[in-house]
């Protein structure tokens, strides 16, 4: 009964250690976002968002939403086999980053108000759960520019 009653009491400190040191215990997000373009649509109607968020806090946060002027609604979408789909959020771990990238996860603005054109910037609000809203002044860069 001493060995239960011991491994028991192990057991919980060890949960208490992990708990204290886990990335949400108690510490604050601390984002930023660079590298942020949108290449230039080929339609008047729907144009891609890419741009990396980075965590350098000690606590998660996640991005739960983007709004634009220039577009009636911004989508948050994943890219998994090939295939888009449209998400309710993303993920910003502590001490990490979330890339939206070609050919990966990314914004779709939806319902243009016009057809952004090269050199041009559209503004960018990031809302997340935890931190306040980012907002960015966002380059249209020519259709093939990849961000490299």
């Amino acid at each position: 009964m001493r060995r239960a009653a011991r491994a028991a009491a192990g057991l919980a400190l060890a949960l208490t250690v992990l708990t204290a040191c886990s990335s949400d215990g108690g510490g604050e997000p601390e984002l930023t976002a660079a590298g942020a373009y949108i290449p230039e649509p080929i339609t008047a109607d729907m144009a891609g968002g890419f741009l990396v968020i980075e965590n350098t806090g000690d606590a998660d946060d996640t991005l739960t939403s983007v709004h634009s002027d220039l577009a009636g609604s911004v989508e948050m979408h994943e890219t998994v086999n090939n295939a888009m789909r449209p998400v309710d959020s993303f993920p910003v771990p502590a001490g990490g980053r979330l890339s939206l990238e070609r050919g990966g996860s990314h914004l779709m603005l939806l319902g243009l108000s016009h057809q952004p054109l090269e050199g041009e910037t559209v503004s960018l609000e990031l809302r997340f759960e935890k931190s306040e809203p980012i907002t960015l002044d966002v380059p249209v860069r020519a259709t093939t520019y990849t961000g490299e």
